[in-house]
């Protein structure tokens, strides 16, 4: 079956029940791109922004990964379970609830460079294998404690059972340990009962698509909202070159900073930047000592 050749990101309202690779695996059989990923996994509980990689984009996952990300979540109280979500199994119950100054009392431990452990159904890999597979294998998990950034953890509103939070946070955090180790420092434990990711790095809900869209409409290329491959980069700085230089980048070969009509007036070792013929992506660079090293070459020609 032939590939429809597309190069850019698409935005998937991702709705519950399903996991990011179901995604994935639908927009493959509606799409046939050539190439398609997804940036930032959503359980299947969690709703809200996946970023889908088509084509070319695919080669900047990583730095979507590494974007920061938004949640709007809600955290009943009462019971702990074995996924730290309410599809687990109660593992503790507790008859204390806490009141919304008590909560918002202990969220500044929460905020900040903190080590959290990851839940054990979690994708991080032991010994070659899924964490969440071993759990489900009856198996013990133990994952070390790993340093994870909160820029931001606030209380939106409380009742009795349950209260709803924003949380702004780094790459590799988890909501649901969040939750765990929040109700057990109110002494109530904690479940995530609602999950929805607003941003995910530069992408927005307001950018998003329901996977309905799709269903509906199949390809169309004519109403497809591909968003260009520079979305993904909107925190790097540009880097002009010229044709005769693009062409060098796209083979492989460096540059010294020297021959670019514009060259940056300082720039750090080893800083990333994306280097444009014009308004066309060619590649994302490295400059050291003087000298720009291509990193990651993007091959479509399109302009982005």
């Amino acid at each position: 079956m032939q590939k429809n050749t597309i190069d850019g990101w698409l935005a998937i309202d991702k709705p519950a029940g399903i996991g990011s690779t179901d995604v994935v695996t639908k927009l493959k059989h509606v799409l046939r791109p050539a190439k398609i990923g997804h940036a930032g996994t959503l359980d299947p509980l969690a709703t809200g922004v996946l970023p889908i990689a088509l084509g070319q984009a695919t080669k900047l996952i990583p730095f979507v990964m590494d974007g920061a990300k938004e949640y709007a979540f809600e955290i009943t109280w009462g019971r702990e379970t074995t996924t730290d979500d309410l599809g687990g199994a109660v593992v503790q119950t507790s008859d204390k609830r806490p009141t919304p100054r008590e909560i918002e009392s202990a969220l500044p431990a929460f905020t900040g460079t903190i080590a959290q452990v990851p839940p054990a159904y979690s994708a991080i890999k032991v010994d070659g294998r899924r964490a969440y597979d071993l759990a489900r294998a009856g198996e013990a998990v133990v994952l070390n404690p790993r340093p994870v950034v909160v820029h931001e953890l606030r209380l939106v509103s409380a009742d009795r059972d349950a209260a709803r939070f924003f949380i702004r946070c780094g790459k590799g955090t988890y909501v649901r340990a969040v939750a765990h180790d929040l109700g057990r420092a109110l002494g109530c434990f904690g479940v995530v009962s609602s999950l929805r990711r607003t941003r995910c790095g530069p992408f927005r809900e307001a950018d998003t698509i329901s996977l309905d869209f799709f269903e509906e409409s199949g390809y169309n290329a004519g109403a497809l909202r591909v968003l260009p491959l520079t979305t993904a980069l909107d925190d790097i700085l540009v880097l002009a070159v010229g044709e005769e230089q693009a062409k060098r980048l796209k083979q492989g070969q460096r540059i010294p900073l020297a021959e670019l009509e514009h060259p940056p007036t300082q720039v750090e070792n080893d800083a990333v930047l994306q280097a444009k013929c014009g308004m066309r992506l060619v590649a994302l660079v490295k400059c050291k000592d003087g000298v720009v090293h291509p990193y990651r070459v993007v091959a479509s020609d399109e302009k982005q």
